[in-house]
């Protein structure tokens, strides 16, 4: 019987904390984590990116989680969306060898690395009954 590799558990970096004498709240952005989002596409199977407290992104977690997976969650701050589309936009470059003028649209689903699409993409997939073997081609169901 074959086993499962695991992918990574991604947790998101702390958002609510504020800087000495700065009203600005610390963000996923900031310094050292510019990458973060690039990190977390590529080393989960599936990985929807939004906007904290997006019903949307509610929307696809619910649904993938209804087919067995659990999809990593990244998501970030209203004032972060320039910079996380900005990482996104060349993200889907690199992988397409597009020039990474598609506009990304929130939540973004990325699965098996690769920038799948929005919750319109999703849901066609899952009525059309082409979600399952793509999550399986990406390692997200074993089943």
């Amino acid at each position: 019987m074959q086993q499962a590799i695991p992918y990574k558990a991604w947790t998101t970096l702390p958002v609510n904390h504020h800087h000495a004498g700065d009203r600005k709240p610390m963000s996923q952005f900031d310094g050292s984590a510019k990458g973060a989002v690039r990190d977390a596409v590529s080393e989960n199977a599936v990985i929807v990116v939004a906007r904290r407290g997006c019903c949307m992104s509610h929307v696809v977690k619910r649904l993938l989680n209804g087919h067995g997976v659990n999809p990593s969650v990244f998501e970030f701050e209203e004032e972060e969306e320039e910079d996380v589309v900005k990482e996104l936009e060349m993200i889907e470059a690199e992988n397409d060898g597009g020039d990474g003028k598609r506009r990304v649209q929130f939540p973004a689903v990325f699965i098996g690395g690769r920038m799948f699409g929005g919750l319109d993409r999703v849901m066609a997939t899952h009525i059309t009954g082409e979600l399952i073997p793509v999550l399986k081609q990406a390692g997200a169901l074993w089943l």
